[in-house]
């Protein structure tokens, strides 16, 4: 037997900004299992919408979390949540971020857009800062707050009011679209199941005027 060899970090790196097989195979295989949950077509609709809508959040690393959440406020299905939560990915991030960030802070009366590059490199600098506001509190250093408070007001406040309509909007069509689809499905199901037990059928009636 031939041991399968561990994939290196940038191969893993890779895939996620590049699936195996494209993007296109990957949105297959996704739409592949929202149909196959056994759950209400209206439900697993639901899921899918709480996942799309948190996707245009600028909470990152708290996606999945949030799309559970409001899933379950929703009473939608949560696996469909996770699912849908795959819409913010390594390629609409970028969008979703300018689109986002630009409404808001047009809508805030904030002058300027920026750049997805910008954009991702503040979010970077302000993880690192609140680490080390976090860490002040263990080795003595002096906390800084006056460039996340900037970041507060000049990204993310205006990417989580700007992403609340193109979120709702996502949302609403990922929604509608998902339920024809699953109900397409489970339709399908049951016809092929019937068929089955109506091809089995005469086999039986035979078996027992044999007897």
């Amino acid at each position: 037997m031939f041991k399968r060899k561990p994939r290196s970090y940038s191969q893993l790196a890779s895939d996620i900004v590049y699936p195996r097989g494209g993007w296109s195979r990957a949105v297959r295989y996704i739409v592949h299992r929202v149909r196959r949950l056994p759950d209400e077509p209206s439900r697993i609709g639901r899921g899918v919408a709480a996942g799309v809508f948190i996707s245009f959040t600028p909470l990152f690393g708290a996606h999945l979390l949030g799309g559970l959440a409001l899933a379950w406020l929703m009473r939608g299905n949560l696996i469909a949540a996770v699912l849908g939560t795959l819409v913010g990915n390594p390629v609409t991030i970028p969008i979703i971020a300018v689109t986002s960030v630009g409404l808001g802070r047009w809508m805030l009366g904030v002058p300027g857009s920026m750049s997805p590059g910008v954009i991702m490199a503040a979010f970077t600098a302000a993880s690192g800062q609140l680490w080390h506001n976090f860490m002040s509190i263990f080795d003595g250093r002096v906390a800084e707050w006056d460039r996340l408070l900037a970041f507060f007001n000049g990204i993310f406040l205006p990417y989580l009011v700007g992403g609340l309509i193109p979120g709702l909007i996502a949302a609403t069509v990922f929604h509608y679209l998902t339920v024809p689809l699953v109900r397409t499905y489970h339709r399908r199901k049951l016809q092929r199941i019937a068929r089955r037990h109506g091809a089995a059928r005469p086999g039986e009636e035979d078996s027992g005027e044999s007897r």
